[in-house]
Formats: structure tokens, sequence, C-alpha cells
């Protein structure tokens, strides 16, 4: 334990001066002058000038102060009053002390021998073997090696540069405790928060309260955040948001892992994707979320319970893939997609979109395809065993149900008066355009199998194609539906899903 040890039981020892007397007008001190050598219990003071008053156990010294604690702690300044009845000396006038593990500047240091501590409130700076730390007000405890640091605190090394109001620091080990609004700025990122543990010697860091990490093109922010700067690899736990600066895209969550080097996100428990379409939000909800790939060449994946909404498109499935360069999307297991008041299902359906203008260009559905629009009569129909659709304006405009092709259409009049209902068989194709998300012309490539009945002539029997299902219950008719109860309950509805 370093000690800065004069007492008040053992004399001033006075090793060696130029000169020493007294003088009336200084009453109890004896004065020393020229190359003076002062020495109490192991600590030593050698400077020009020296008033020491051995009954009030003071010692006032002034010009090149060198104050010298063993091995352990030397201090240079151009004044000492050191008060031994305290325990306290006060060094000012550029006060410089290193001890084995830092150097300290400053230009009023006061040491508490009692308490092993040096304190300054008139900025200084501390330097070690990794970082520059600066403050206006500073607490430094040499049994421990912690410094406490207020107003204006800065902390700089080659790889990053922190700002604070509040912190505690160990010289030892390169550990800042941050308390309050703090800024940590790297080459390529940076990081706020305003609690949390910051290692800048193993660049390994957590943190607790309000964090965010920025990077070029995404945003992580979190109750809890976990950082490494040496594998770019940073995870953030509750509440989470994943924002892509650049893409205009939020993924949201209660877990998230993101890999820098791989330009890899996953995201987990209540995972939440928003982006903007068209002026116009998409809200996807999954089991699990990941995105791979640099900003012009991003794909998202969606695993397990795929639901999302637009206002002009809805959808559910297993599995999901958006490629971003392409505008691909791919709907996976048991897929079913609403457009336009359309249910459209299939084995896999594809949503293709232009990359530029991020409008809707067409659709594939491949196996098993089947579309129903709902009639205040009943529901038209088409199937085939697979489908494909264009967009215009984001609404679907035709599709052309090709292989085994069957369709039922109710067919009504300019005033909307149902006259028939059509039900036809083609082994080949069957193209229906629509107008106002109705069905409004049907044709055929070759000529087909069936007939137009009477509406109450066609059989109850007829009326639905093999493979139906209405499965308009499923449909997530706003962005809360994406979600179940339990998880709208946990996400306090509305709050993190806007």
């Amino acid at each position: 334990m370093v000690s800065f040890s004069f007492s008040q039981s053992k004399k001033i020892k006075i090793l060696k001066a130029d000169n020493t007397f007294v003088k009336p007008e200084f009453p109890g001190a004896t004065i020393s002058l020229g190359n003076v050598f002062v020495e109490h219990e192991g600590a030593t003071l050698r400077c020009d000038k020296a008033y020491i008053y051995q009954d009030k156990k003071l010692i006032k010294a002034m010009g090149n102060v060198i104050v010298n604690q063993g091995d352990t702690i030397i201090q240079h300044s151009k004044y000492t009053d050191y008060d031994g009845i305290k325990k306290i000396a006060t060094s000012w006038g550029n006060v410089v002390l290193k001890d084995e593990l830092m150097t300290l500047k400053t230009d009023t240091l006061k040491f508490d021998r009692t308490n092993q501590k040096l304190f300054y409130n008139c900025g200084g700076t501390i330097i070690d073997s990794t970082n520059v730390l600066k403050s206006k007000i500073g607490n430094y405890y040499l049994e421990t090696n912690k410094f406490q640091a207020s107003k204006n605190v800065t902390v700089t090394n080659k790889d990053s540069d922190l700002k604070t109001n509040h912190l505690e620091y160990y010289t030892s080990t390169g550990i800042a405790e941050l308390f309050g609004p703090s800024t940590i700025k790297g080459v390529k990122d940076s990081i706020y928060t305003e609690r949390g543990i910051y290692n800048s010697k193993s660049d390994i860091s957590t943190f607790i309260k309000n964090s965010k990490i920025f990077y070029e093109d995404r945003t992580i922010e979190g109750d809890s955040l976990y950082y490494n700067g040496n594998t770019q690899f940073a995870s953030a736990t509750n509440n989470i948001q994943v924002i892509d600066t650049i893409n205009k895209s939020i993924i949201k969550g209660n877990y998230a892992e993101y890999f820098k080097l791989k330009d890899s996100v996953f995201i987990t428990k209540r995972a939440l994707a928003i982006s903007t379409v068209e002026k116009d939000s998409l809200f996807m909800h999954s089991d699990t979320i990941m995105v791979t790939g640099k900003v012009d060449d991003r794909i998202v994946r969606a695993f397990r319970n795929v639901k999302f909404f637009k206002t002009d498109l809805q959808g559910k499935c297993d599995s999901l893939i958006t490629t971003e360069k392409t505008g691909l999307t791919k709907l996976l297991v048991k897929p079913v997609l609403w457009a336009q008041g359309n249910e459209i299902v299939g084995d896999t359906i594809h949503l293709i979109s232009n990359s530029k203008t991020e409008q809707l260009d067409s659709l594939k559905i491949l196996g098993n395809a089947f579309m129903i629009q709902k009639d205040s009569a009943g529901f038209s129909q088409l199937k085939g065993k697979n489908m494909y659709g264009k967009f215009f304006n984001n609404n679907l405009s035709s599709l052309n149900a090709i292989g085994n092709s069957e369709v039922v259409f109710y067919i009504r009049d300019e005033h909307q008066k149902l006259v028939g209902i059509s039900k036809m068989k083609s082994s080949n194709n069957i193209f229906i355009t629509l107008e106002k998300n109705q069905i409004n012309t049907v044709d055929f490539n070759v000529k087909p199998d069936g007939k137009t009945y009477p509406p109450s002539e066609l059989p109850e029997d007829e009326k639905l194609l093999k493979g139906f299902i209405w499965r308009e219950d499923e449909r997530p008719i706003n962005k809360e539906a994406i979600f179940n109860s339990k998880e709208l309950k946990e996400l306090k509805v509305l709050k993190n899903i806007d």
C-alpha cells in the first residue's frame, strides 16, 4: 500500500539544506534554503525552500518540489503544503504524479493519506499504457487503482474516443464503468449508453441502459447490449431495434445478434420487420428473422409462423426469403396471400417487385395454385397446376392458370345483377383479368369443357372446386393481427410495433 506518511508522532528530519535558520516573523518555523531534502517515515521531500513547523506538523515547500514515497510514487510540483494533523498534502503549480501504472497531471492536487486518495477539481489528465483520461474533477484511489472522474470526461486511445460526465476507471485493467449519458466513437462505429462497462484494453463491453451502437449502415439498440470490437460482434437483449439507415427498414424483437464482418443480423423472440414500400409500411412477424449481405444486396429470411401486413397486401407462410437486389420474395410451406380481396394459395408463391420503383410487378404460384374471390352469391375460383399474375399500380390485374385449369365465375351485368355462373375446365390455360378488384374477363386459349348455369341451377356440389379452403379467418387485417393475443399482451399492444 502506498502511503504519504508524515506523522504527528515523529519529527520531520532535515537531511540536507544549504542553509537552515529561524526568523522572528515566522514563529515556530524552521526555514531551509537550497537543495532542501526532508524525510518523514519513509517519504522524502526535495525543494528549493521549505518552512517546517514541528509543533503543527506542517511543511510548506516551494520551488521544484519533489515528493517521493518509496519506489512507487514520485510527484513534481511548484508548491506543496502538508498538514500532518489532517494528514492531507496539497500541491499546486504544474503537478505531475507518477506511480507504477499511470501519470497524473493537474494544477492542484490533494492527497488524503488516511484514505489513500488523490483529488483534484481544476482539471486533470491521467495517462496509462492504454488511455489518456481527462476530466474536470477526479479522485484516484491508490489501493484499488480506481479513478473516479466527473464533468467533461474524455478517454482516448488509438482506436476510440469516449466522452461522458461520470465514470469510474481502473488503471490496472483499463475498464471504465459509465454512469449517465456517454458516447464512445470508434474508427467505423460509435456507441451511446447511459450505464455500462467499457473495457478499453480488451474492447469487450456491456451496456445496460438506453444503449445504441451506430454502424455505417445500421443502428442497434436495446435494454442491454454486448459488444466485442475485436470480432465486430454485438448482441442486444429486450426491446431491441436494428435500424437499416440506408434501406429504411427496422427490425425489432427481444434478442438480436449482429456479425459486422459477415453483414449478418439475427433477431428472435417476437421478431418484427418494418419496411417502407411506396410510402406504405409493411409489417412482418415471425419467430426468427435473419438479414445478410451488403447494403446493395441484402437477403431477408424469416422462419416459422410468418405473417405480414401491408394496406393492400397480406400473407402467411412458414418461411419467407426476400432478395432485395432482384426484388424476389419467396413464400414457402403452406403459403397464402391476400391481394385486393383475392385469396391466393399454392405450394410456393413468388412475389416479384421492381427494385427501383418498389412497386409489385408480377406473381408466381407454383404447384396446386388456387385463387378465390368472394362474391355476395358465392365464391369465384381459379385453379391450375401453376399460375402467373401481373400487377399494375400495385394492384393485381391478371392471372394466368396453366395446366389442368378450372374456373368458377359469377357473371354480373353492368348493373351488378347476377346473370349466370360459369364452371369451366381446360387442359391448358385459363386467363382472367381483374378490374376494381373484381374478375372482369375470362379467356381460354383452347375450347374448355363446362357450361354457364342460371344462378339458381348450379348444383350445390359443383359450387366449390376440389381443394377449396377459405382461409379468411387467418388473414391479418391490421398490423396488430400479425401477432397472437399472447404476443400482443407481452408487447403492450402497439408500443413496440409502430
